[in-house]
């Protein structure tokens, strides 16, 4: 029975996700770009509509408003060089190459960005036909009607929030730092060979394609929250999630450091435990309380419901407390060993120091402090980008506050005439 309902759940579950409903939303408005343009355009098939709308309507609504505003500078700015060189010359192999010369020139003053290179084919296209003038109005009227139609698709159906894929790309990093961490708690018990070793170091620096690709996944969740009428909070959501990606960040480095400390004290000690029995037991249980406390942060900065929030924070602060704990355990122990053996006791140190920048990263009271320096710092740049905007909100602001003002006024002059 489960393997029948199992493949018509997942199926369920994936008309609700970003991708799926990004791709219908793709294609209704390429088809609805089509049909507008045949009512309005003399061409017998105006393709150039719906292939507007296409690229039009991207996955945000902030890059929707921003594609299609490129899009159309460059088809416009496209069609007037080809509308000046008709005047001018005919078509020829050197009029074609100075027209493709002058298009992917005034393609970067008119800022079409990666639509460069539809200023020239959009001159190339005009070109080509007997009718320069009709045609280039009708390529013209195609790119709006695409762009109009995209862009009223993209306010009057919100796209997709993708919060969600960014959140489970956060977590798989985590995931990935955990399981990493619980087989260092593993293989510091006991002996260690160099070539364990090296394997978890290169397994630690291949996090880095990890954070590359959890980046990407995290800039289309910001784009998405930007604008968005169906999200309230987007700039609170982009904060959390961005700093707590940098804090995962730092940690992976740290951790990759810690995996190098690791190596090289396996290289120094090839016929014998890395460390005592009861050293590596504390560092097991160090770096095991580590691994969870990396899994809470993930799941605090990810979850958008409060009690779960609240119920992650809850182990994240137990974890650390835990950690700092075992971190001293090790810290003595370590000590008494170096006094006794002090060979690689540099290694000991730098060991104790990767731990405690990982928890220091990973503290509660810093990322409600990073928090707050975030917000105000996005907050400030908003104001200094947008100051018309500003100067509104604080008008609007004393607007609210002025009855009170007068209010106390007139009370103060009540009584003084009593």
């Amino acid at each position: 029975m489960p393997d029948v309902t199992d493949p018509l759940l997942n199926l369920i579950r994936r008309h609700n996700e970003p991708v799926v409903v990004q791709t219908v939303r793709s294609t209704v408005a390429a088809v609805i770009s089509y049909v507008v343009a045949l009512m309005l355009s003399s061409e017998p098939a105006p393709l150039t509509a719906p292939l507007t709308a296409l690229l039009v309507v991207q996955v945000t609504l902030y890059s929707t408003l921003t594609t299609s505003m490129r899009r159309v500078n460059a088809v416009v700015a496209g069609v007037v060089i080809a509308i000046g060189f008709s005047a001018l010359v005919g078509l020829s192999w050197w009029s074609l190459g100075l027209i493709i010369l002058a298009s992917l020139v005034l393609g970067r003053f008119v800022r079409a960005g990666e639509f460069v290179p539809e200023v020239a084919i959009s001159a190339m296209l005009v070109l080509g036909v007997t009718r320069v003038a009709e045609t280039a109005w009708d390529r013209v009227l195609e790119t709006l009607i695409g762009a109009v139609v995209g862009l009223l698709f993209n306010v009057l159906f919100a796209p997709p929030v993708w919060v969600q894929p960014a959140g489970e790309a956060i977590e798989h990093l985590a995931g990935r730092m955990r399981r990493l961490l619980l087989c260092l708690s593993d293989e510091v018990v006991g002996h260690t060979t160099v070539a364990v070793a090296a394997d978890r170091l290169h397994e630690a620096r291949r996090l880095d394609h990890d954070i590359v690709q959890v980046d990407a996944s995290l800039r289309q969740a910001e784009d998405s929250l930007r604008l968005n009428p169906r999200v309230k909070e987007g700039l609170l959501f982009r904060v959390v999630l961005r700093t707590g990606l940098d804090t995962l960040e730092i940690c992976a480095v740290v951790l990759r450091t810690v995996c190098r400390t690791l190596t090289d004290l396996a290289k120094a000690r090839t016929d014998e435990p890395l460390f005592q029995p009861e050293t590596a037991a504390a560092l097991h249980d160090l770096l095991a309380h580590m691994a969870h406390a990396v899994e809470s942060f993930a799941e605090l900065i990810t979850t958008q419901v409060s009690a779960n929030a609240d119920a992650a924070e809850d182990r994240l602060v137990e974890e650390l407390s835990a950690s700092r704990a075992s971190r001293e355990t090790v810290a003595f122990l370590l000590l008494g060993g170096v006094q006794q053996h002090p060979r690689q006791w540099q290694l000991h140190g730098a060991l104790l120091a990767e731990v405690d920048r990982i928890l220091d990263e990973l503290d509660v009271e810093k990322r409600s402090s990073r928090l707050v320096e975030e917000l105000d710092r996005q907050s400030r740049e908003q104001r200094e980008k947008h100051p018309l905007l500003g100067k509104v909100r604080s008008r609007l602001r004393a607007g609210r506050s002025r009855p009170a003002e007068e209010e106390l006024a007139d009370t103060s002059d009540a009584h003084d005439r009593d």
